[in-house]
């Protein structure tokens, strides 16, 4: 009793709950989604000014604005960011916060790890960018292909290697997080067949990352020793495979494609039907549909190599692989279109973004579906034609549907509405401009425009549609900015949401606006699915008749006003951002000197060792 006494208060130390420190040291799992989905937004902004650096480029022929050196940084670091720093953590941000909340539990299952895993996160980002500072940034592609990755001059690519791999520890971190919560945490009563689908599409994202994410190691590893330490995985003179990359890259990177959409697929199947006022047409058949995205997106990774020279049976299987898997994305766009039909449709912002997700996937998928023509497929590969079908999916697809899933719970997370009109008008422009931007790139992929070149002689018939696609992307910065102008304006002076702005139908509604730190008083006790709804209204032949009249569930009412509850939550502490910072430190000792590493590896082991010491919770 005495030793743990004398542990107590020597870790024991005053923390903050406001301000800055209190960020740096929190567990709690909606402060956490709110710094990954800012985190996001930052390297969007960033992402999407690269990209404007390469439409400007791009713009006319024989274009000047950038070196051929500095676009293909540009281009790579694009692709990095978008994937990896925007898109990926966008998600895991939304999930974060909203998991704990629509399956009824205080919190994630492992509140320390879930900070640890934002830290580390932040630290591949920054080691990332570090790149442009510290003699060149990648530039070997988003991809990386060897033998070029492995032979590059300069550092570029061993950041990327070193890089993607913090980002992964990161990565493996959230998905055990979110498995063992919506396994193990849910509200009683809260079946598997009751929980919303945007938590099924966490569950199947989480499986996905857990065991995408080591593929993707092994790979880095060999490219990283191959740089680093002259070893020749991937080094043809010495009998190593260059074509082993690609299998590695792409049996992650397939998943890796619906690690992205799938969120986004949850989203809309949670906004859809509260703005339709039906519940979800098919519930059971759009959740098995995820399941088989999910399961199905490990037999389809070679369609991305029909040009590498596998052969013709290889090729044939997977032409069909890739065919089958249309099957349960079609199941699910017929469940959205079902959901709408008849409903009593609110044309609201994140109803908007989650039509266009619908609109704008189906021609991603539709053109998708020519890829696994492998003939067809030969003439497409390396042309703009694969970038429009690629934007079309993770933009179109993805981009649209974070955005539904921000403007659809941003009254939930602030307390207060976005602005409807600047909303509406975010969407119009976005819309218009991502069709401006990316639906040229079809015609242009068509008429031989290869992609990844960072200039094109004049005479070529690309002009025109050159020049159309950079207007459309500078459109579509115009939209970000109305945005970031609307979150500002309205974190003041925007109106008060209430607990219920949207009459939802899943259990985060059924509580304030922004909710308590213990999320609820009392654990639910969930009995049918949509279980809020149903709290809400008794259903009567063609009629729902109201309960409570709109907003949240009386007991809920007074929460944030209740001084406490006895309610255990887990202890900030500074052990996990603390434990964080040595995985750059020890990249950069790889790079640079060992000693380096040596001390990343001790800063590392010294924030797991103090993690493990402190008090555990703290009582609210």
């Amino acid at each position: 009793m005495a030793t743990a006494a004398a542990q107590g208060s020597l870790f024991r130390r005053p923390t903050a709950t406001t301000g800055w420190w209190g960020w740096v040291t929190t567990v709690d799992h909606k402060k956490i989604g709110i710094m990954y989905c800012a985190t996001a937004l930052a390297f969007f902004v960033i992402g999407g000014l690269e990209a404007l650096a390469i439409r400007a480029q791009l713009a006319v022929p024989n274009g000047t604005t950038l070196t051929a050196e500095t676009y293909n940084q540009f281009f790579t670091m694009h692709g990095l960011t978008m994937i990896f720093l925007v898109v990926m953590p966008l998600g895991v941000g939304i999930m974060n916060y909203l998991a704990p909340l629509m399956i009824g539990a205080r919190d994630v299952a492992f509140p320390r790890i879930n900070a640890f895993s934002y830290w580390v996160f932040l630290a591949g980002g920054l080691f990332l960018y570090s790149s442009f500072f510290l003699g060149g940034a990648p530039d070997g592609g988003w991809f990386g292909y060897a033998p070029l990755s492995t032979q590059l001059p300069g550092n570029g690519m061993t950041f990327y290697a070193l890089g993607l791999q913090i980002l992964g520890v990161a990565s493996l971190l959230g998905a055990v997080n979110f498995i063992v919560t919506i396994l193990n945490m849910r509200a009683p009563g809260m079946t598997l067949m009751r929980m919303p689908v945007f938590i099924w599409m966490t569950l199947v994202t989480a499986f996905l990352l857990l065991f995408a994410m080591p593929v993707i190691a092994v790979a880095l590893f060999e490219l990283m020793f191959d740089r680093v330490y002259n070893a020749n995985f991937f080094n043809p003179a010495a009998g190593g495979d260059p074509v082993l990359w690609q299998h590695l890259f792409w049996l992650f990177g397939h998943p890796e494609v619906y690690i992205m959409i799938l969120p986004a697929m949850g989203i809309i199947s949670d906004v859809l039907p509260t703005f339709s006022r039906k519940p979800i047409f098919g519930y059971a058949a759009i959740v098995f549909a995820g399941i088989a995205i999910g399961f199905m997106g490990w037999g389809v990774w070679a369609h991305h190599m029909f040009a590498v020279g596998l052969g013709p049976v290889a090729n044939s299987a997977f032409a069909l692989s890739t065919m089958f898997i249309a099957v349960p994305t079609g199941v699910k766009i017929f469940n959205w279109l079902g959901t709408m039909w008849k409903g009593d449709l609110h044309f609201t912002p994140p109803m908007l973004f989650s039509i266009g997700f619908v609109a704008m996937f189906i021609i991603g998928g539709l053109s998708g579906v020519t890829h696994a023509i492998v003939p067809s497929d030969a003439q497409q590969t390396d042309t703009y034609y694969i970038v429009a079908h690629f934007h079309y999916v993770l933009f179109g697809g993805a981009i649209f549907g974070l955005f539904s899933g921000i403007y659809y719970w941003w009254p939930k997370v602030s307390g207060r509405l976005l602005s409807d009109g600047l909303g509406k008008l975010h969407f119009w422009l976005m819309f218009i401009g991502f069709n401006l931007a990316f639906g040229p790139m079809h015609i242009l992929g068509l008429e031989g425009m290869p992609r990844r070149t960072y200039t094109y002689p004049d005479g070529m018939g690309w002009n025109l549609w050159n020049i159309v696609s950079t207007v459309g992307a500078f459109i579509i910065a115009v939209s970000i900015a109305i945005f970031f102008v609307n979150a500002i304006i309205t974190a003041r002076r925007g109106r008060e949401a209430g607990a219920d702005p949207w009459d939802g139908r899943t259990l985060e509604w059924s509580i304030p606006s922004p909710p308590p730190e213990y999320n609820f008083a009392e654990v639910p006790i969930v009995k049918a699915r949509d279980d809020f709804w149903h709290r809400k209204y008794v259903v009567k032949p063609d009629e729902y008749v109201p309960v409570v009249a709109g907003g949240a569930v009386a007991e809920h009412e007074d929460d944030e006003h209740d001084p406490g509850h006895g309610i255990h939550l887990p202890a900030p502490s500074f052990f996990p951002a603390a434990a964080a910072l040595g995985l750059p430190v020890m990249a950069f000792g790889v790079i640079y000197s060992w000693p380096l590493l040596i001390v990343g590896g001790l800063v590392l082991l010294l924030g797991l060792f103090g993690w493990v010491l402190e008090p555990s919770e703290v009582e609210h």
